[in-house]
């Protein structure tokens, strides 16, 4: 793309002020690279926790020069800068993709569905026909946001432009629609996902058919009459091609039936553009699975390590490296790559673009890994380094090489790249607890929209955020612009202060033999006896500080900790005295039985005294400090009593007693098999030969014990994993590092993935808390510190 600032103002409808100047790509987060020339066009977009114009000035300093705002802006304040005012910049966003889209000649294909859309885009992309030029979205890049910065990311003369298209409530397709225009459209799937805002099946698929209006072919896995009525409906002149018959000429490779159904959604759609099915169907045996996300896990010698694997598409490096510059702080950020498999870009002009890409992210050490990417190093910067094969690089590769780095890993995994994370990786254990992080942000989200706008949210990060983490989770809250953090214990606080979370925390088990350390590392304590405030007063005098907050713990029947109602007068007295020092930042409870109907008297009760006690407190005080007494489930339950603030802890990582259905679970407890044997009836299994077989039996072998947090109750069949799948009950006791599961009639094999506990229903982690009469804080704060955490992000 290329257009003035002032041509942009047209298209959009919106003023133009200041310089003239000319853009050639669109960012709308201030955290991206900037290109060289700074000939991008920054829209400054408000959100519910973040304004996009507050960065204005930052990427300004950076080279930026061109704006779209929603405010009034002085130029002149901005001496060669333009801008453009639109009253949305959003809207002004989608209008100049919208605009943008009508000068693309070739073909643009519209992808939506309620899941498979990356897989079958991907797909796409890899089975393309030598020398057809092909652009695709990058990622999940499906949202308002995402599809118009898509569709301007085109250099205009490919020959196809795949697009993804997603939605998650009414009206929004509307919009998609109008700027992709498809040519082709293709559907992947209708299945539950994003229902909780729409009536009914009939009414989500109405609406994901927006996006086919103006198609000329449609292709579609029939079987379902809601589907094609829905597509005949709103495209009724568009070839309608049913996928299902093409599966029959595909190869029996014993895969799964999405496998075989996003394979046939490809075949259908080569030959609903022209290409036949015995060109396309060979190339199908060669596709690469599809990383719709990026890992995050710890490396050796304290570095982190990003992973980007089995991603093939130049256009979302960018993403990669922005994302690799979140997390990296201050450490040195280092980019190690292999080839790039499937591309029709000469080399000379793929490797061109990407060693552009580099330099601009400001990448403090390149790796080039192939063949390939080691014909072209000129077009990477002097001091590179370039290596044939992933073991010739794993033999130069040192420790003092790595350590403190922020490493990204990009590559597919035929290249060696799942070698070299093995030897990079701090922790070798096959068992692995994955966190998804954009789950976890849609919860974090599901409950802002739930308490409204003007309440303040407490994120709950304790005993490593409830087993997921610490750094990673607190990071992400942070730049989602939670208010406070509250740990535990003061240890948990440093460790955050030492990974650079800045935020306020909060330590609720503040106890004084660690005052004078949470002053040093500006944590902030519950106060809850007179006790603790004399002593915590006494570190922050001795530190040289004033007011420094405290957050005053009332006591409203938990009886626990906290002071009365009869100790508000002195406490009131004591804080007036003592205001040079300490400052009553918030006062708060704990609801004892919020998720419990049964107990609705007793927690109005608490509610009841609470507010009078804070009343007595701000009369003595002259002053209310903020006020919360909600966690999870007192959110859902009780809206009257939100006050200022509530703390978010259980329902962030996904589990609630009234909102399941309308959060994303968090985290899979990943596992593989490392084992499998055939075992007569008359064999036994396991410790004290509790294994007793009924039949001729399969088991396999897992590493995963009660060490890793397995609990032993879980054994004997009580509890089943998941083997591609399908329930495999435990066998025999569990050991400490490993147990045995039946995989009798199964097609497994060693190294075939194992899920303990997940998202499918009956295999959750709220299930297996059910089953062992407990609740689910103490699964997931179970789960052994020698299980590797791997953070995923779209």
């Amino acid at each position: 793309m290329e257009y003035s600032v002032s041509e942009i103002a047209a298209i959009c409808g919106g003023t133009f002020c200041g310089e003239d100047v000319t853009v050639r790509s669109v960012m709308a987060d201030s955290r991206r690279s900037v290109a060289r020339d700074g000939a991008a066009l920054f829209v400054a977009i408000r959100g519910r926790n973040h304004d996009g114009h507050d960065h204005i000035g930052e990427l300004y300093r950076r080279g930026v020069r061109g704006f779209m705002v929603e405010r009034e802006v002085d130029a002149s304040a901005w001496p060669g800068a333009g801008f453009v005012r639109v009253n949305k910049s959003l809207a002004g966003l989608q209008a100049l993709a919208a605009h943008y889209r009508l000068s693309f000649s070739g073909t643009v294909v519209g992808i939506t569905g309620s899941s498979g859309k990356t897989t079958v885009k991907e797909w796409i992309a890899q089975a393309a026909p030598e020398g057809v030029s092909l652009f695709r979205s990058p990622r999940s890049y499906n949202s308002q946001l995402g599809v118009p910065l898509s569709i301007l990311m085109m250099t205009g003369n490919e020959d196809i432009a795949l697009i993804e298209a997603g939605i998650s409530r009414p009206g929004e397709m509307d919009r998609l629609a109008a700027i992709i225009r498809p040519d082709v459209g293709v559907f992947t799937h209708l299945g539950p996902e994003h229902g909780e805002n729409f009536q009914s099946d009939r009414q989500k698929m109405r609406e994901k058919a927006q996006l086919f209006a103006t198609c000329r072919s449609i292709v579609y896995c029939g079987g379902e009459p809601l589907i094609e009525e829905a597509l005949r409906a709103k495209a009724p002149e568009a070839e309608l091609r049913d996928a299902l018959p093409y599966e029959c000429l595909l190869p029996e490779e014993g895969e799964d039936g999405v496998a075989r159904r996003n394979k046939a959604l490809v075949t259908a759609f080569y030959d609903a553009v022209g290409v036949p099915p015995a060109t396309v169907v060979p190339k199908l045996s060669e596709l690469q699975p599809v990383a719709v996300r990026l890992g995050m896990r710890e490396g050796i010698a304290g570095s982190i390590i990003v992973t980007d694997m089995n991603n093939t598409d130049a256009n979302s490096l960018p993403m990669a490296l922005d994302y690799l510059t979140g997390v990296a702080g201050s450490r040195e950020k280092v980019l190690i790559m292999s080839d790039i498999p499937f591309s029709p870009m000469p080399d000379w002009e793929l490797y061109g673009k990407v060693g552009a890409m580099v330099r601009s992210a400001g990448i403090g050490r390149f790796v080039g890994v192939g063949e390939r990417i080691s014909a072209c190093r000129d077009a990477f910067g002097a001091g590179s380094e370039f290596y044939r094969t992933a073991e010739e690089f794993i033999r130069h590769c040192t420790q003092d090489s790595i350590a403190g780095r922020a490493i990204l890993l990009r590559g597919n995994s035929d290249t060696g790249v799942i070698r070299i994370l093995h030897q990079l990786d701090r922790r070798s254990h096959t068992t692995v607890l994955e966190v998804d992080l954009d789950a976890m942000r849609h919860n974090l989200n599901h409950y802002r929209a739930l308490v409204g706008d003007g309440v303040k949210m407490m994120a709950m990060v304790k005993a490593s955020c409830y087993g997921n983490g610490n750094f990673e989770v607190a990071d992400m809250l942070d730049k989602q612009g939670v208010n406070y953090l509250a740990v535990a214990f003061a240890d948990e606080g440093v460790t955050l202060r030492e990974k650079g979370i800045a935020m306020p925390i909060v330590v609720l088990n503040a106890d004084s033999d660690s005052f004078a350390l949470m002053v040093a590392n500006r944590l902030e304590p519950e106060i809850y006896n007179f006790r603790s405030l004399e002593r915590f007063i006494a570190a922050v005098r001795d530190a040289g500080e004033t007011s420094w907050p405290v957050h005053i713990k009332i006591d409203t029947g938990m009886h626990r900790l906290g002071f009365r109602m009869e100790d508000m007068p002195e406490l009131a007295a004591f804080l007036r005295r003592e205001a040079g020092a300490v400052a009553a930042r918030s006062v708060f409870s704990h609801l004892a039985a919020a998720d419990m109907p049964e107990e609705d008297g007793f927690t109005r009760s608490q509610i009841d005294y609470f507010r009078r006690t804070v009343q007595a407190l701000a009369d003595g005080l002259g002053y209310r400090p903020l006020m919360h007494i909600l966690n999870t489930a007192g959110m859902e339950r009780f809206p009257e009593a939100r006050f200022d603030m509530c703390r978010l802890g259980i329902g962030l990582y996904g589990v609630s007693c009234t909102e399941g259905e309308a959060l994303r679970p968090v985290s899979r407890l990943l596992t593989r098999i490392v084992q499998v044997k055939e075992l007569a009836q008359s064999e036994t299994v396991g410790y004290g030969r509790s294994g007793k077989l009924a039949r001729d039996s399969r088991l396999a072998t897992i590493p995963i014990g009660y060490a890793d947090g397995l609990d032993r109750r879980l054994g004997c069949g009580n509890w089943s994993v998941l083997v591609n799948g399908r329930p495999a009950p435990i066998v025999g006791r569990i050991c400490m590092d490993s147990c045995m599961v039946d995989v009798t009639g199964m097609n497994v094999s060693e190294g075939d993935e194992v899920t303990v506990f997940g998202s499918t229903p009956g295999n959750t982690v709220s299930d297996m808390a059910v089953l062992l009469g407990t609740i689910p804080y103490e699964i997931m704060t179970s789960v052994s510190e020698r299980v590797k955490r791997i953070y995923l992000k779209e």
